[in-house]
């Protein structure tokens, strides 16, 4: 690692949060699970780390707003509600199952089950950065990037239809489910909320990943992309202040509301089926 002065020295006066991680990392007290550097685009695995200081401590201020805890919650929501109705599936289950994880992290006797848990998959601590973005959501984009060889077979397989690739593609996911869900040391815990969700959202969007180029393709793809561009803006300098937690939180608050906003444009139903989309989401 540089040294941390000559670090110091190419960093503005001003950023006075990125400062202190920097300090933080040269002293190795900034825990991570997995380094983002490359797919977030920082500069170096030390400029990555401070960063993740940075939004852990900005992140905490944001969450500590009630509106914007619902906020986050209820557009994460319509995303993926959206997203199911634009695969012509019935968002119910997912809608049930999203508000009974919302409900279990709500309340604090669940929340030391939930870093056991967590702890055991080397989430190192309890922040919406390091469960939702990096365990959740970078993780699910590493494992689409890289399927089972038995899977991408059926995929490539042009002798076998549309139909029966699909539902080959669901039944694997929710056989892995079903398997993983049998290993879980707390059957009703963080984790088996998080598959109840998966069971609804995997299979759509491994098919929109792996399937053929389609409508549903083109709507993962945007899904991701504003997953990723909201990520690697929160991580580049230019576009957030390093200067203070408050004033990250800030900019973090307004790039969430850009991508979603640009998402949810997207991922807009047709009037006919926006007020049913509406009793899913109420």
């Amino acid at each position: 690692m540089p040294d941390l002065d000559e670090m110091l020295a190419e960093v503005p006066e001003s950023w006075q949060l990125y400062q202190e991680g920097l300090k933080l990392v040269h002293q190795s007290q900034v825990p991570y699970r997995t380094l983002r550097t490359g797919i977030l685009q920082c500069t170096s695995d030390a400029d990555y780390l401070a960063k993740l200081f940075c939004v852990r401590e900005a992140f905490g201020e944001v969450l500590s707003c009630e509106t914007l805890r619902s906020w986050f919650a209820d557009t994460g929501r319509e995303v993926i509600n959206n997203l199911l109705a634009h695969a012509e599936k019935d968002p119910s289950g997912f809608i049930t199952a999203f508000n009974e994880m919302l409900f279990y992290v709500k309340d604090s006797d669940n929340w030391e089950d939930i870093q056991l848990e967590l702890a055991g998959r080397r989430v190192q601590e309890m922040t919406f950065v390091d469960i939702v973005l990096d365990f959740i959501l970078l993780d699910a984009f590493e494992d689409l990037e890289n399927p089972p060889a038995s899977l991408t077979a059926v995929m490539q397989n042009r002798w076998l239809s549309n139909g029966f690739k699909e539902t080959a593609l669901s039944t694997a996911v929710w056989s892995v489910l079903k398997a993983k869900r049998r290993r879980l040391k707390i059957p009703d815990g963080f984790i088996s909320h998080f598959y109840n969700i998966s069971q609804f959202v995997s299979p759509v969007l491994a098919w929109g990943f792996l399937g053929p180029e389609s409508h549903l393709k083109t709507l993962c793809e945007e899904f991701k992309e504003q997953i990723l561009g909201f990520m690697r803006a929160v991580f580049n300098s230019r576009k957030c202040r390093y200067t203070s937690a408050d004033e990250l939180a800030d900019d973090i608050v307004s790039l969430a509301e850009e991508h979603s906003k640009h998402m949810l444009s997207k991922l807009a139903l047709p009037l006919d089926s926006a007020a049913g989309s509406q009793l899913y989401t109420s």
